[in-house]
């Protein structure tokens, strides 16, 4: 039979349909998952098309699955974070979710005080396992959404829930059908779907899934979650691990909207950015992350990434207030001691700080040589340079200037008699076996000893 497609306004055969495979034994697809090994990565060269959705978003899982990699958050702590995701968002919904967990009281007041903020974005759901008493805690909480843990994987399955994907099926249909009699919007957590048998359990699944929001006339979402980072986006490679084929498939051989898909992925393999841009390019509307990539082992996808992907894939930052970003990497520092990697982009703090007398040097002349982009503007971040044997004569004029607040007119040459005696200092340091940067401290000493006029006591800028 033929269907018109309406997203690609072509005719198109309407052959595929996947009965769910009910097999004996787990196919954990040793050949690709060796365990003793690294995990391969094949090709069958079966390409699919680049389809972008009309619109693109991000969710947030900062207080679910970040926060189990963390010290437990205080309600204070919680509605703080969640007061700055609604500005970085901005009043358009970028970051259009936020998922809680509902488990504790101290969790359930958070999603009180949350609530009460009365913010349209992020609109608040909650995270449930496939059980009717956890779905009693949605219903209290009277959220209108809720994430649902249906794991798609043989290792979940056989080895963990000891079921059949019969089984497995007939208990999530369960509690999706349990979710939607209330009026209640469910997403699946389609857990390890890298790891899954794709036409036998996922599409057959998601089908069953299409059919009652048919017969519902409601959304019923899917969460896509590459639980150990397998995911890759290579074209031709093979399913499981191929992201392109994932979303393609959801959306053509199961009939998934793009706005019921979200994206979920880990940094096992250093690919969660990679991975989420391509599943945006290739049909999923929202991609799911954290806050500073925090989470389980590696990680997620790091929400202020995501920030810069979509204007960086859109054009626009649709309201977005990116400076927020630096506060929320401060405040993670201030509030939890979080020791945030230096070189970590965007928020690091190494991210736009220079050691090289070459790069500083660029930087006094036109910050644009060495800097991504205009990070004072964009994240009220102004580019840095960290003073060592190799910063010579620039790397001090520029840390001069920068730390002096100094206008244009009257910024300090790297050619001035007391920068040389600065660095004459700093290279006996280092020619004494000196291996530590020289700290901000000892710089303003410097300062005192040789620009008297701009020490710390006459100068309007305070110190860092």
């Amino acid at each position: 039979m033929l269907r018109f497609s309406k997203e690609k306004r072509t005719l198109e055969p309407d052959e595929y349909h996947f009965e769910l495979q009910d097999v004996k034994e787990p196919n954990l697809f040793r050949d690709i998952f060796p365990f003793d090994d690294i995990p391969k990565i094949p090709f069958n060269y079966r390409v699919v098309p680049m389809n972008p959705p009309e619109d693109i978003w991000i969710t947030d899982t900062t207080f679910r699955d970040g926060q189990q990699a963390m010290s437990p958050f205080t309600v204070e702590q919680i509605t703080d974070i969640f007061d700055m995701m609604h500005r970085l968002g901005g009043p358009n919904g970028v970051i259009r979710q936020s998922e809680f967990f509902i488990y504790s009281e101290k969790d359930r007041k958070a999603v009180e005080k949350c609530l009460e903020k009365g913010y349209k974005f992020p609109h608040i759901t909650s995270w449930i396992r496939a059980t009717k008493s956890d779905f009693r805690l949605v219903k209290e909480m009277k959220l209108n959404e809720t994430g649902i843990l249906t794991s798609a994987s043989d290792y979940h399955i056989f080895l963990k829930l000891k079921k059949t994907r019969r089984q497995a099926l007939e208990m999530y249909l369960d509690i999706v059908k349990a979710a939607l009699s209330e009026g209640i919007i469910p997403r699946c957590h389609f857990e390890d779907i890298t790891r899954a048998d794709f036409y036998g359990f996922v599409v057959p699944f998601a089908s069953e899934l299409m059919k009652l929001a048919q017969e519902s006339k409601m959304p019923i979402k899917i969460r896509a979650c590459d639980t150990l980072g397998f995911g890759v986006a290579y074209a031709g490679a093979s399913l499981p691990r191929n992201v392109n084929g994932i979303i393609y498939g959801l959306t053509h051989h199961a009939g998934v909207p793009s706005e019921w898909i979200e994206w979920h992925g880990h940094n096992d393999f250093y690919r969660s950015l990679t991975n989420a841009t391509f599943a945006w390019l290739y049909g999923c509307s929202g991609i799911n992350g954290t806050l500073l990539g925090i989470g389980e082992r590696t990680g997620n996808t790091p929400i202020e990434a995501l920030c810069m992907e979509y204007v960086a894939l859109r054009g626009t930052r649709n309201g977005m207030d990116l400076s927020v970003i630096t506060e929320i990497a401060d405040y993670f520092k201030k509030e939890f001691g979080y020791k945030l990697p230096p070189m970590q982009p965007f928020v690091g703090a190494h991210f736009n700080m220079t050691r090289a007398g070459i790069h500083a040097d660029g930087l006094l002349k036109d910050q644009e040589i060495y800097n991504v982009f205009d990070t004072t503007k964009i994240l009220n971040r102004p580019p840095e340079v960290s003073i060592t044997d190799k910063s010579g004569l620039a790397g001090i004029a520029y840390w001069l200037n920068n730390e002096l607040g100094l206008p244009e007119d009257k910024k300090i040459d790297k050619s001035d008699p007391a920068v040389a005696k600065m660095k004459d200092w700093i290279d006996d340091q280092f020619a004494k076996g000196r291996i530590n940067v020289i700290s901000d401290e000892e710089m303003w000493d410097l300062v005192g000893k040789y620009l008297p006029k701009y020490s710390p006591k006459n100068n309007t800028k305070e110190q860092k």
